[in-house]
C-alpha cells in the first residue's frame, strides 16, 4: 500500500484535477442546468462506469494497446468529437426542436442520459492516458502488489470526482429550479446544452496525445 505521503500527494492532485474545468464537469453541469439534478446524476453514473472501466483496463495493461497502434488515439479521438457534434445537432435541432411554443428542453430516459455519458467518456482517451501516464507515478512497488495499489489510487481518484461533481451539480441544480420558471432561460436552454457539446467536440477534436 503507498505510504501516507504518496496518498496524500495523490488526493490533492486529483481534487486540483476535478476542481479545474474540463469536459466531464462542463457536459455534468449543462445536463444539471437544462434538464434537473436528475439527469445530471444519472448522466453521472455512465461518466463513472466509463472510469471504472478505464481504470480496469488500465491494471490489466489493455488500455495499453490503445497506444501502442499507431492512430487508434487519434481514431478514438475523432470518434468521440464526432458523437458530441451529433449530440449537439440533436439537441439544437432535433424534431422536439421544431415544436411550436416555449418549452424546457425534454428530459431524456435515464437508460438514454447513462447510455450518453458512459459514451461521451469512454470516447474521451485523456481518461485512459490519465491512467497510464500519471497514476503509475504514485505507485510504489516495494511497498506491495503494484495492481492493488493501482486500483486503490484510482478508487481515490474517482471517489474524489464523485464527491466534488455531485456538490456542484447539486448546486447547479438549486439555480435550475428557479432558472426553469423564467421563459427567457426556456428560450436559450436548448442553445445552451448544444454550444457546450458543440464546445467539447471542437475541444476534443483539436487536442493532441501530448
Amino acid at each position: 500500500m503507498p505510504n501516507f505521503e504518496s496518498l496524500a500527494a495523490f488526493s490533492i492532485l486529483a481534487l486540483g484535477l476535478v476542481l479545474t474545468p474540463g469536459p466531464n464537469m462542463m457536459y455534468l453541469l449543462s445536463r444539471t442546468l437544462t434538464q434537473g439534478k436528475l439527469a445530471g446524476f444519472v448522466s453521472y453514473a455512465g461518466v463513472v462506469t466509463a472510469s471504472v472501466i478505464y481504470l480496469a483496463s488500465a491494471a490489466l495493461g489493455l488500455t495499453g494497446l490503445l497506444f501502442a497502434i499507431p492512430f487508434a488515439y487519434d481514431a478514438l479521438r475523432l470518434a468521440g468529437a464526432g458523437y458530441l457534434a451529433y449530440l449537439a445537432w440533436a439537441t439544437v435541432f432535433g424534431s422536439s426542436s421544431t415544436a411550436p411554443g416555449i418549452r424546457s428542453l425534454p428530459i431524456d430516459s435515464k437508460r438514454r442520459l447513462y447510455a450518453m455519458g458512459l459514451t461521451t467518456n469512454l470516447l474521451n482517451p485523456k481518461q485512459a492516458l490519465f491512467y497510464l501516464a500519471l497514476l503509475p507515478q504514485f505507485i510504489d512497488p516495494s511497498r506491495g502488489g503494484v495492481m492493488l495499489q493501482f486500483l486503490l489510487l484510482g478508487g481515490i481518484q474517482i471517489g474524489i470526482s464523485a464527491l466534488v461533481n455531485g456538490v456542484i451539480m447539486f448546486v447547479a441544480s438549486t439555480a435550475a429550479n428557479s432558472l426553469h420558471k423564467n421563459t427567457s432561460w426556456l428560450r436559450v436552454q436548448r442553445w445552451l446544452m448544444g454550444t457546450v457539446l458543440a464546445g467539447l467536440s471542437v475541444r476534443l477534436a483539436l487536442q493532441s496525445r501530448k
